[in-house]
C-alpha cells in the first residue's frame, strides 16, 4: 500500500503548526532575569527540546525555525512579548539561532540513536545526553558567543554568566526526556 504523500505533507505541516504554536505558547510566561547576564530564563526552551525529541530532526528544526521568523518579523512570540529584529541583533539572537539547530541535533539523535536503543535505562541514559548535548550544548554553542559580541563582555565571562540557566535547562531536559520516551513508547510512528 503507498502513502498519499499529500496525506503526509498535511501531516508534517500540521505537527511542525503544533509544536510552533506551544513554543510561543511557552512564551506567554513572563521571563525571569537574572542580574548577572542580559538574558532571560524563559520556558521556551522546554518546547524547543520537546520539538527535536518528538517530531524528529527537520520537523522539530522547522517548527523551531518558524517560531524565530515570525519573532524576527516582528510578532511577539518569545517570552515577555518580545519580537523584532532587534531580538535577533541583541544578546538574545544567538540562542534564538541555537533552538534552531539544537532541535535539530535531539531530533536525528532520537530518530538514529535514543529510540534503537533497548530497556528502559539505556533509553533514559541515552535520550537524557541527547537532549543535553542538543537543548543544552548547541544553543549554548551559538548563544554564549553571541552575548557575549554583543555586549562587548569576555567570551570567559559570557559563560560564566550563562552557567545560571544550567539547573533550569537540565531540569527541562530530564523533563522533555521522560515526556519523550512516554509518547514514543505509546505512538511509535512518530518519527516516520
Amino acid at each position: 500500500m503507498s502513502r498519499n504523500p499529500s496525506s503526509s505533507q498535511t501531516k508534517n505541516t500540521v505537527y511542525i503548526a503544533v509544536f510552533a504554536a506551544m513554543i510561543a505558547a511557552m512564551g506567554l510566561l513572563p521571563p525571569i532575569t537574572l542580574g548577572i547576564i542580559p538574558v532571560p530564563i524563559t520556558l521556551q526552551t522546554l518546547g524547543v527540546m520537546l520539538a527535536g525529541a518528538l517530531l524528529g530532526p527537520w520537523r522539530g528544526a522547522m517548527s523551531s525555525l518558524v517560531v524565530v521568523v515570525l519573532a524576527i518579523a516582528g510578532l511577539p512570540l518569545l517570552s515577555g512579548g518580545r519580537g523584532g529584529l532587534g531580538v535577533l541583533l541583541g544578546p538574545t539572537g544567538g540562542y534564538l539561532v541555537g533552538w534552531v539547530f539544537g532541535s535539530l541535533v535531539i531530533g536525528a539523535l532520537f530518530k538514529y540513536w535514543v529510540l534503537r536503543r533497548t530497556g528502559n535505562a539505556a533509553r533514559f541514559a541515552s535520550g537524557l545526553a541527547a537532549v543535553v548535548i542538543g537543548g543544552i550544548g548547541v544553543i549554548y554553542l551559538f548563544g554564549v558567543p553571541w552575548t557575549s559580541v554583543v555586549t562587548g563582555l569576555d567570551l570567559r565571562t559570557s559563560l560564566i554568566g550563562s552557567a545560571a540557566f544550567l539547573p533550569g535547562d537540565v531540569f527541562k531536559a530530564v523533563v522533555t526526556t521522560l515526556v519523550a520516551l512516554t509518547v514514543h513508547r505509546s505512538y511509535r510512528g512518530l518519527m516516520s
